[in-house]
């Protein structure tokens, strides 16, 4: 590349396949290349927050793979006798608490590159943006809220609204970086998709995994969607779209955070060899 493009990265909820996330951004470093805007929903969030405040990415991919399963997925007291009763299976606290640990910025105004974090309003169903281009509030708050699926976790309050998981409403999330000022868009699809294959990585209660896999199915059309209506504008900056991983209900393989890592850098380098 003689002249480095502007950049505008999105990152797409998957939970702990989000490490490919970090491997992209350490792919990114190596090129040289200094994204412009970083764009996230659920964990794709906690880690457009990371990079935007500066964060060494490999420094993060350690901490993140230092993570145990307990540290994070706690279940709610009951949550097994309660049943489909039960408000949520994990507790959010707890998942907050880790947040706390990986994140060092706590506003929007801590960061040092533009970031853009989305939710959605569980009573209407509507995307809510913070950060750049969108509504300021404390930082933890908009992670553990992009980051607040159900039916593992409960909404989080933030300013006023409780809010849910913003990959329910767009996995990818395309529609914040239409208006960015950038040459490429990279887009990290590291959720839901039609070409999951093999084995599940982890099984879940069979209520469970059935709606899990209604949800999936809904979110991969929409990411699906969101990439035709990209390409069908001509004055949307160029969209280069990658996907890392096709695990089938890798969601809370923490254990793999490591492959994951790496087959994001992977994948970007190549992506880097080919724009040059």
């Amino acid at each position: 590349m003689s002249t480095a493009p502007r950049v505008a990265v999105v990152l797409g909820g998957g939970g702990a396949k989000a490490a490919a996330h970090l491997g992209a951004a350490i792919a990114l470093r190596e090129a040289g290349l200094t994204p412009v805007h970083w764009i996230g929903t659920s964990m794709g969030s906690v880690v457009a927050a990371a990079m935007a405040g500066g964060a060494d990415p490999a420094r993060m991919l350690a901490d993140f793979g230092k993570i145990r399963a307990g540290e994070v997925l706690k279940r709610e007291r009951f949550a097994l006798l309660k049943g489909i009763w039960a408000p949520a299976i994990f507790q959010s606290e707890v998942f907050r608490a880790m947040l706390e640990r990986l994140i060092v910025p706590r506003s929007f105004a801590d960061l040092v590159t533009p970031c853009t974090i989305t939710a959605v309003e569980r009573d209407t169903g509507k995307t809510v943006v913070f950060g750049t281009n969108g509504e300021d509030a404390p930082l933890i708050d908009v992670l553990a809220a992009s980051c607040a699926l159900p039916p593992w976790f409960h909404p989080v309050t933030v300013n006023g609204r409780a809010l849910y998981d913003g990959g329910i409403r767009a996995p990818l999330p395309l529609p914040q970086a239409e208006g960015i000022d950038c040459d490429i868009v990279l887009a990290i699809d590291v959720g839901p998709g039609f070409d999951e294959i093999g084995e599940t990585v982890l099984k879940p209660p069979p209520f469970v995994a059935a709606a899990d896999t209604a949800i999936g199915w809904l979110m991969a059309g929409t990411t699906q969607l969101l990439r035709e209506r990209w390409d069908r504008d001509p004055s949307l900056p160029r969209l280069v779209y990658v996907r890392p991983t096709s695990d089938r209900g890798a969601t809370f393989a923490i254990d793999r955070i490591g492959h994951y890592g790496e087959v994001g850098a992977e994948k970007v380098r190549a992506i880097i060899r080919e724009l040059q």
